[in-house]
């Protein structure tokens, strides 16, 4: 998903931009949601593939994750840092002003410039008339080239499975999160 879109909204009225930071969550992955058994929070990331996964966390944030696998099989990517293109202003209004670089660089503060929050959960990301979606985007390979190196280490703000490399930036981007 590095140097593809994450977009909200449609028409003139689409905030979003390039993703630039993941970390991924396995079924048999202590840190996952996922990983006892099937609840109505997580429900949404027992699949399908392409759809969203999005919770509530420390009762302030929301936090968006893309759902990878069939059905049945809890595996998802958390959207940790997009690169802001579309719409800024009011992503620029939503988070009080910000900067461009504090504006989306962390799972919490993407999902607040963007409005993204649990009427979001399960939506299929594909469809092109979703109000949530990741879309491709044709200069991807050019993105992770002109930020690179892409770095892969440990996940942030865990403690269960905390050391597995499973954290994906684009480190030449000034948008990915601090850690």
């Amino acid at each position: 998903m590095l140097g593809h879109f994450l977009l909200v909204g449609s028409g003139e009225e689409v905030c979003g931009g390039i993703i630039v930071e993941t970390e991924a969550y396995l079924a048999d992955d202590p840190a996952s949601h996922g990983y006892r058994r099937e609840t109505a929070r997580n429900r949404s990331m027992y699949g399908p593939a392409g759809h969203a996964y999005v919770y509530f966390i420390y009762g302030n944030h929301h936090c968006f994750n893309v759902v990878c696998r069939d059905a049945g099989i809890a595996e998802a990517v958390l959207v940790r840092a997009i690169a802001p293109v579309f719409g800024v202003e009011p992503m620029r209004r939503r988070r009080g002003g910000l900067n461009d670089r504090q504006l989306t660089n962390g799972p919490g503060k993407l999902c607040a410039a963007l409005d993204i929050d649990r009427r979001h959960d399960g939506v299929d990301l594909c469809e092109p008339e979703a109000l949530v979606r990741v879309a491709w985007n044709a200069e991807a390979k050019s993105v992770r080239r002109r930020l690179a190196p892409r770095v892969t280490g440990p996940r942030v703000g865990i403690t269960k499975a905390a050391g597995q490399p499973l954290r994906f930036r684009l480190s030449g981007s000034p948008h990915c999160s601090r850690g």
